[in-house]
């Protein structure tokens, strides 16, 4: 998973950029869905935080070719109490920040934990593409988080829907401090 930076920020805007424009194509051809089946399903991590998923988003049928899972987290500056609720409402208007990357399939939107991290668990194409995106939302979330909070990882060749079912499949990959983004069994 190696050392994580934002790419440079003209970079990082060039692609939130072209991402937006192609969002907006994609919602027009329907092609963005937020099912519901997997709302209030809730997640443990290794490192004992729990979250419940309080929206989805999938790109078609969600289903990467050369799939890849990420995980992204963050803590929200001048974010707490009511305000959380709030949030979680208004970041439905944050999904041309992400749809519109080449490679994205799905998301799950995750409630802020007892730590007021909130993360993002997605199923990528490829892990090159997942990596770029993630990069590139670093300058986004730059913005609104509190400084040295934003962390992601990638986790090439395994679905996401795998890694939460079984995450015995993702034991090993990186040493136990980095338990902050590996599922693990139970609510």
């Amino acid at each position: 998973m190696g050392e994580q930076r934002p790419l440079a920020p003209g970079e990082a805007w060039r692609a939130v950029a072209a991402c937006f424009l192609t969002t907006f194509a994609l919602l027009s051809r329907h092609r963005v869905h937020l099912p519901e089946e997997r709302g209030g399903m809730r997640l443990r991590f290794a490192d004992d935080p729990r979250a419940r998923v309080y929206r989805e988003t999938r790109l078609g049928s969600g289903l990467a070719k050369d799939p890849c899972t990420l995980v992204v987290t963050f803590r929200l500056r001048l974010v707490r109490g009511p305000a959380h609720a709030l949030f979680r409402c208004e970041s439905l208007l944050n999904t041309p920040l992400f749809v519109g990357f080449p490679g994205f399939t799905s998301k799950l939107w995750l409630a802020h934990d007892e730590h007021d991290r909130y993360r993002g668990v997605y199923e990528w194409d490829g892990p090159r593409r997942a990596e770029h995106y993630a990069r590139s939302l670093w300058q986004v979330l730059a913005l609104v988080s509190v400084p040295g909070s934003i962390r992601y990882a990638v986790v090439p060749g395994l679905r996401r829907d795998d890694v939460i079912a079984d995450p015995r499949l993702v034991e090993g990959l990186e040493p136990d401090d980095a338990a902050w983004w590996r599922t693990a069994v139970g609510t």
